[in-house]
């Protein structure tokens, strides 16, 4: 029986290598900066306006969820965001995988989440194939501004994350962590 090959979306979501020049992903890449091009520049007094925005941008958002502009992401309907999530300004989602932001998740100024990474070879790099890994982020989280969070990662619920750590590991339930690499600092009493 023959299986019908997968598409470039489904490679991408897949985590396995994929060329994001492809029509379809180009075409929702579009639709997506078109929508975030109107986030971006709506008046302050626009805040219906922008939460129509981000509603139609994202997989699925919750309620009470504040988003400052400038905000930045790749396709945007890859990102599952739960309820009282607050992104500070110049944030940048790469979403090329999904990313699930549990609830009350705050992000600092200039935080980085990027599901999206690049083969190591060389020669695989010049092939245009890209690749990414999902991310997970639990309930009552805070990331501080700056921190970077690598592809494939899960940071566990009621844990902060210090401001300008690069986040390369995994990181557990209830702890302090910190640091380039970020490492835990400290276990938290929850």
């Amino acid at each position: 029986m023959n299986q019908k090959p997968k598409t470039e979306r489904e490679k991408m979501l897949a985590d396995e290598p994929y060329l994001a020049t492809d029509a379809q992903l180009s075409k929702m890449h579009m639709e997506a900066r078109q929508l975030l091009h109107s986030f971006n520049f709506s008046s302050p007094q626009e805040i219906q306006k922008r939460q129509e925005i981000i509603s139609k941008l994202f997989g699925a958002i919750g309620s009470n969820c504040e988003i400052r502009p400038p905000f930045y992401c790749d396709y945007g309907c890859h990102i599952f965001a739960g309820d009282n999530l607050y992104v500070n300004y110049d944030c940048v989602i790469l979403d090329c995988n999904t990313v699930h932001l549990g609830n009350n998740v705050l992000l600092g100024p200039k935080v980085q989440i990027y599901t999206a990474y690049h083969p190591l070879s060389p020669q695989e790099r010049l092939s245009g194939r890209e690749m990414a890994a999902p991310i997970k982020i639990g309930d009552n989280v805070w990331i501080g501004g700056g921190a970077i969070i690598c592809q494939g990662i899960s940071i566990g619920s009621n844990t902060t994350i210090g401001a300008g750590s690069v986040v390369t590991r995994d990181i557990p339930d209830n702890v302090f962590a910190a640091g380039n690499p970020c490492r835990i600092i400290k276990e938290l009493d929850v």
